[in-house]
């Protein structure tokens, strides 16, 4: 039975939240964006992409607000008639529904203010990587890769394919996406770390247990006009090949697949799933600038670490998460303890609780 209490603190924060929101500059916002769009030279000016980000993110924050007041309101409703029939499993089923759907969008609402770090609200490069162990771990990155592409479509995001490299037998070796979304990179910066499963072996005809690992990396998404990251040409190697694979017959006959190298740091970078090799160029360039800008991310964070004397410090084979399928079911989050015994729903794409507990842990 739900205590009234509770019900008052949701509603409380629900109201704080509509204030922050201020949904009347909201509309004032949207209105200005989208008087710059009817503008006949609009599409030729070089901020027109930041323009439609912009009116995109406010026009999430206007819906936002709006399922706020909705929930608001059906709230108030059903909490009326539990009071006229108080006994009425109708309606005590309904309060309980309503108030979890608030009390969940208040929670990450909340959990939103406190991703203000310099690129937290900027898209992201996300990356799998099977780790050793052949098909077994390819296969393993290929689950993950279905989990995390449910888990953004469950998050509204969404996402497209950047280079995919398939697994001889079964799987893949690696796969890139670029996700776009509210928050996309400060929510999934999280992510980033080895994935370890244990399960019985499809692939062993004895059936026994075994251990894969997979590397998932998050960097944030760079557009090509940002001042954050400049590139020299001159440390800028190319080289063109043939894509092969789906995209139709003009990846098969022309040097559409792009690798670039990026000499300083001999950071490499491909991109092939584009159709036309200028569109995979480009692709290339996001993506080394993406991952320049993780790495001065990461630097500032180590030699704040180092300020702290925290003596931990973040890399990309730290191990995050055990997903376990035998001999029992259970997912566990190794920095924050959070677990869960429902396997198959974390596999297929509920991983935000996971990611919550760790933004409430940093805050």
């Amino acid at each position: 039975m739900l205590e009234p209490r509770e019900i008052s603190l949701y509603q409380d924060k629900a109201r704080a939240l509509l204030v922050r929101l201020d949904r009347q500059e909201t509309g004032q916002k949207i209105q200005q964006l989208e008087q710059q769009t009817l503008l006949p030279d609009f599409w030729t000016r070089p901020d027109a992409k930041q323009i439609m980000k912009a009116l995109g993110e406010w026009r999430e924050r206007e819906q936002t607000g709006q399922r706020l007041v909705d929930l608001l309101d059906e709230l108030e409703t059903a909490q009326f008639l539990q009071t006229e029939e108080p006994d009425n499993p109708d309606y005590i089923k309904a309060l309980e529904e309503i108030f979890a759907r608030l009390r969940s969008l208040v929670k990450s609402l909340e959990l939103e203010q406190y991703l203000t770090g310099k690129y937290d609200r900027h898209d992201a490069i996300f990356s799998i990587h099977a780790g050793q162990g052949g098909t077994e771990a390819m296969d393993w990155a290929s689950m993950l890769a279905r989990a995390y592409t449910r888990f953004f479509e469950r998050e509204g995001w969404k996402y497209q394919l950047l280079d995919e490299s398939r697994g001889e037998e079964a799987g893949i070796k690696a796969v890139t996406y670029e996700v776009s979304g509210r928050h996309v990179y400060g929510l999934l910066k999280h992510e980033a770390g080895t994935h370890r499963l244990v399960r019985l072996s499809p692939f062993n005809a004895d059936n026994l247990r075994q251990t894969s690992f997979c590397l998932v990396e998050v960097m944030p998404a760079i557009e090509s006009d940002s001042k954050d990251i400049v590139l020299n040409e001159a440390d800028l190697s190319w080289h063109f090949t043939r894509s092969g694979g789906a995209g139709g017959q003009n990846v098969n006959k022309v040097n559409t697949a792009v690798e670039l190298t990026y000499l300083p740091l001999g950071i490499v970078v491909r991109c092939r799933e584009e159709r036309f090799q200028a569109q995979n160029k480009e692709r290339a360039l996001q993506i080394l600038r993406s991952r320049l800008a993780l790495m001065q991310e990461q630097q500032q964070t180590q030699e704040l670490s180092a300020l702290k004397g925290d003596n931990t410090q973040a890399s990309w084979g730290t191990q995050i998460r055990n997903y376990v399928l035998h001999p029992y079911q259970l997912v566990k989050d190794v920095r924050t303890g959070v677990e869960t015994s429902d396997t198959a729903g974390v596999l297929d794409g509920k991983i935000r609780p996971f990611i919550d507990a760790e933004l409430a842990q940093l805050t």
